[in-house]
């Protein structure tokens, strides 16, 4: 997979990036790749990364501070962790120039947009955005420039949002390679909850009961890995500061969804129970479908082995 060739000019004069973890970079380098900013900004707030990110080349200037990197941006997306927003806006606030735009990559959206709302000031744009996309993998060093290719870019903006100020931010995804889709930031949450939230939750609740089984040593379950529980362990492999602060930001859509999860479970328990094989049958055949869905819309892949290389 490769991107489209760079652009005659850029799209953005300024482009800040703050965050170099595997969403940043792999912005900064789709961006780099294909042309898209005059100038582009990195900045993080651990030194070592900072330090890296000069090593590998990944923006024109790697700021010393937040404060440097967003100074005459007219684009600033915040890829720092939900939980962290609130204090990255009070601190950039008062350095961002009018009319400039401040996105984000977050998995929650209606607290992101209270948080940048509580400390940007009049004149800015705020439009929270969510790539669904990314690996198990973080750090400078795990990002690519094809990470959106084919996948979906979410805008969330405000009601009463610059129609023009969405439209831009929506042309640097596209020109990355999403697919662009806005919706509200309520609307966001409860589908993420159950298209991404519940799941990791799920994983981290799997792997961590198989750890703790008291007839079934660590090794054993390390050992004995089967398909399943294997995939399990790369979704519960994911950044754990970035999925605390999901779980803790997005709280009500995700106990929702976890109610309807456990009332499902329950059936599928009684089914397995009174031997009803038809109601199981059935259940399966439907989920299996739902697999081929994506397979056909062309967001996952029907190679063997989930499309993984064999050594």
């Amino acid at each position: 997979m490769v991107l489209d060739p760079p652009l005659a000019s850029p799209i953005v004069g300024r482009l800040a990036v703050i965050g170099v973890g595997l969403i940043g970079s792999s912005i900064l380098r789709a961006a780099k790749a294909r042309g898209l900013a005059g100038t582009l900004v990195a900045y993080d707030g651990a030194d070592a990364v900072r330090q890296r990110a000069r090593a590998l080349g990944l923006a024109d200037l790697v700021a010393d501070t937040p404060e440097q990197a967003v100074a005459d941006a007219d684009i600033v997306i915040l890829c720092v962790p939900v939980g962290a927003m609130s204090a990255v806006a009070q601190e950039i606030a008062p350095h961002l120039k009018r009319g400039a735009i401040v996105s984000d990559v977050g998995s929650v959206k209606g607290a992101v947009l209270n948080a940048l709302r509580a400390h940007l000031p009049e004149g800015v744009h705020i439009i929270p955005g969510h790539p669904v996309a990314g690996t198990e993998y973080s750090g400078p060093d795990a990002g690519f420039a094809t990470l959106f290719k084919n996948r979906w870019s979410i805008l969330t903006p405000p009601e009463g949002a610059d129609p023009a100020a969405v439209a831009r931010l929506s042309e640097l995804w596209t020109a990355m390679g999403a697919n662009v889709e806005t919706m509200t930031p309520e609307h966001h949450d409860l589908v993420l909850a159950i298209t991404s939230h519940v799941p990791h939750l799920i994983a981290y609740n799997i792997v961590g009961t198989a750890a703790d089984l008291e007839k079934v040593t660590q090794s054993e379950v390390i050992k004995y890995s089967a398909g399943g529980f294997r995939d399990f362990t790369r979704i519960a492999a994911s950044d754990p500061t970035m999925w605390r602060d999901v779980f803790l930001n997005n709280r009500e859509a995700v106990i929702e969804v976890l109610g309807r999860f456990t009332e499902d479970l329950i059936a599928l328990q009684r089914a397995i129970r009174w031997e009803q094989g038809e109601a199981l049958f059935d259940l399966f055949t439907r989920t299996r479908a739902i697999r081929r869905s994506i397979i056909e819309i062309g967001q996952e892949t029907a190679a063997p082995d989930f499309g993984r290389e064999r050594d």
